[in-house]
């Protein structure tokens, strides 16, 4: 049955549904109850079949019809992950509303004086309860909602657990549990509410006396006024971003969440405007910035393309067309190959056909693309790049040694770009183990000549056994094999294990001594390892650009209590970055060539073989038959070539800007 398929590409929606495309190998003719056995009929939604109906297509597949489209129910199990939709963004909001004691206004421009709603997301479930649900069949998991409510009355901010839903009974206010203690209202991401209060007071009381000087100055006279944009925040879940939750290649969960946590920035300068500038981007919220992706620029045009909805800042659950796009993709270079010249000829093959879920941020000045990327070889990488505008400074005595010269009078400033993942690797279940591989030098004598020594790569394997030992500081040297391991062999009696492979360009985030590092200590690491717990939730807090000096979570502190981590639930916190010294060919744009990291986690040792040669896009060539469809799919390329129907380019992002 499996066999009549050239390719099958299964991708997971946000509304429980899975999209399939299939590709059918025009020689092999199905019986009807096999292709029924396989595809209940009443499920799918058929499309783009020219003309031909259901029935037709199961029952007459020696038909040259090589390529369709088609839906149909998912794994609900998986939607336990799923974001909160608009109609439950709705109900929570409204239980909050409807709640006399906390007295929120619902007034999309509140003072900061008052009780506003700023944020509501998905409060995750505990992950012991997600795998009983998703491995043993338990109960489904109650869902709920987070809260952040902003007390203007109490000069606090609080995060509410508000459930369960769809109908809410119960709100629970976690801050203390979270946080170890209050978090003062100073701490406050600034809302839109109070840009427009600033920019309303600015322009009555300030500009509004000195149109004289800016006529004189800048050509700014009545009738005229400075763009939003020029006095923009910046920074960007909705909160930290882009996530995926159980990751299984082959059946079998490698990880258990995959996630973005922070972008941090640190600039250089000798004006007043950036000497200081430390920029935490999930204060704002990295997520809320993804904006409609424009169809064969941003992604390839025949993506699929996934609506997200969002409650953050607003009072109205609001719905951004098109913000994450999924496709297959073929990197151009192959995943593997081989051409035997030597005693027998033959070639072997197999494209690098890899499947792309991506979203970009607009965080202000900079773009971030952020691509999750799964490999036929059972490798995921989580990868970042940056481009967008550079922020700079007029130029002045002493500029150049904060960076050089892009424009008229302008300086492009050096800084950071570092971000954190969490990457919850779950390696043949929960109990696993923290080992570093590498290679040193050792004389060896040669034993065919006595007296003779020749120095040889030395395999060097180790176990770190606690948190402390197992973090691995940026600047220092590290071993260059870092794995998360199972107590499970493989056939050859190796532990199965997933490797982290980072890519960084990373150098010293902060001296440890400024006050301000502590709001991201996260940076101090390319790699710490810590036991999990659902207390320990993210690296980073909303509430942490305001409050760098006392920030709600120092992620130092997930390390410093120093537990075992031997056959433990583990999670790996990973830093990647560079470091952006701007020039001339940043203007207009930064571009993405070199200016990005990342890390890749790849198989090691927990197949006996690579994977992907099960793959029915192998190729291979013997001299004596190029051209035999059965070993070489690219020899009937056009057997298997269809026309795809494009849709209507729209692009629809700037419904979802701020107003001021």
């Amino acid at each position: 049955m499996v066999d009549a398929f050239r390719n099958v590409l299964l991708v997971l929606l946000s509304n429980g549904k899975v999209a399939v495309e299939c590709r059918f190998d025009p020689d092999q003719v199905l019986p009807d109850e096999d292709l029924k056995g396989l595809i209940k009929v009443n499920d799918v939604t058929w499309s783009g079949c020219e003309g031909a109906g259901e029935e037709d297509l199961l029952s007459e597949l020696s038909l040259d019809v090589s390529c369709f489209a088609l839906k149909r129910k998912g794994d609900s199990s998986s939607l336990v992950f799923a974001d909160l939709t608009a109609d439950e963004y709705r109900q929570v909001r409204d239980y909050m509303w409807n709640q006399p004691a906390l007295d929120i206004a619902r007034d999309s421009h509140a003072k900061p004086s008052e009780n506003f709603i700023f944020m509501i997301d998905l409060q995750l479930p505990r992950k012991a309860d997600a795998l009983r649900f998703l491995d043993k069949g338990a109960a489904k998991p109650e869902r709920n909602a987070r809260v952040v409510v902003f007390h203007g009355t109490l000069g606090q901010i609080k995060e509410y657990v508000v459930g369960p839903l769809p109908i809410p009974t119960y709100h629970t206010d976690v801050t203390r549990i979270k946080y170890k203690a209050d978090v003062p209202l100073s701490s406050r991401t600034v809302t839109i509410g109070e840009y427009s209060l600033l920019f309303n007071f600015l322009g009555r009381e300030l500009f509004g006396k000195l149109d004289k000087i800016l006529k004189e100055s800048f050509d700014i006279g009545t009738g005229k006024a400075l763009l939003p944009y020029e006095a923009m925040p910046r920074g960007i879940r909705s909160s930290t971003g882009m996530r995926v939750f159980d990751i299984r290649f082959k059946g079998e969960r490698i990880a258990y969440e995959l996630s973005v946590q922070e972008a941090m920035s640190v600039y250089g300068s000798n004006t007043p405007g950036l000497i200081l500038t430390k920029f935490l981007d999930a204060s704002i919220g990295i997520g809320r910035f993804a904006h409609e992706l424009a169809r064969g620029v941003d992604c390839p045009y025949n993506a699929v393309y996934v609506d997200t909805v969002r409650y953050i800042d607003i009072t109205e659950p609001k719905t951004f067309k098109n913000s994450i796009c999924i496709f297959e993709h073929d990197t151009g270079r192959p995943l593997r190959r081989h051409f035997s010249d030597f005693f027998s000829n033959s070639y072997g093959g197999l494209a690098n056909s890899v499947l792309v879920f991506r979203t970009i941020t607009a965080i202000g000045n900079y773009d971030y693309i952020w691509d999750f990327i799964f490999y036929q070889s059972g490798s995921v990488e989580a990868k970042v790049h940056a481009t967008g505008y550079i922020s700079s400074s007029y130029k002045i005595h002493g500029s150049l040694k904060y960076g050089h010269q892009v424009a008229e009078n302008t300086i492009g400033n050096i800084h950071t770009h570092f971000i954190n993942f969490k990457v919850d690797l779950d390696v043949l279940g929960v109990k696993n183990m923290f080992q570093v591989k590498d290679m040193t030098f050792k004389e060896v004598e040669l034993p065919w000549l006595p007296g003779q020594t020749a120095k040889v790569p030395h395999l060097v394997e180790k176990t770190l056994r606690t948190e402390k030992e197992a973090a691995q500081r940026n600047g220092e040297k590290i071993p260059r094999y870092l794995h998360i391991a199972s107590n499970q062999t493989n056939r050859w009696g190796h532990q199965r294990s997933y490797r982290l492979q980072v890519i960084s360009f990373t150098g010293e985030h902060l001296p440890e001594g400024v006050p301000e590092e502590k709001s991201m200590s996260w940076a101090r690491y390319k790699v710490a390892i810590t036991k999990h717990k659902d207390e320990e939730e993210s690296s980073t807090s909303l509430h942490s650009q305001n409050g760098m000096l006392n920030p709600p979570v120092d992620f130092s502190t997930f390390i410093d209590d120093n537990e075992n981590i031997m056959e433990q639930d583990l999670v790996a916190w990973v830093t990647t970055g560079f470091l952006h010294i701007p020039h001339a060919e940043d203007i207009p744009n930064t571009v993405t060539v070199g200016n990005g990291g990342g890390v890749i986690l790849r198989p090691h040792n927990y197949f006996d073989q690579d994977p992907s040669v099960d793959s029915p896009d192998a190729a291979y060539i013997h001299p004596t038959s190029p051209e035999q469809c059965e070993n070489n799919r690219m020899a009937c390329l056009a057997q298997e070539t269809c026309h795809q129907e494009l849709p209507p380019f729209t692009y629809n992002a700037f419904d979802g800007v701020m107003v001021f």
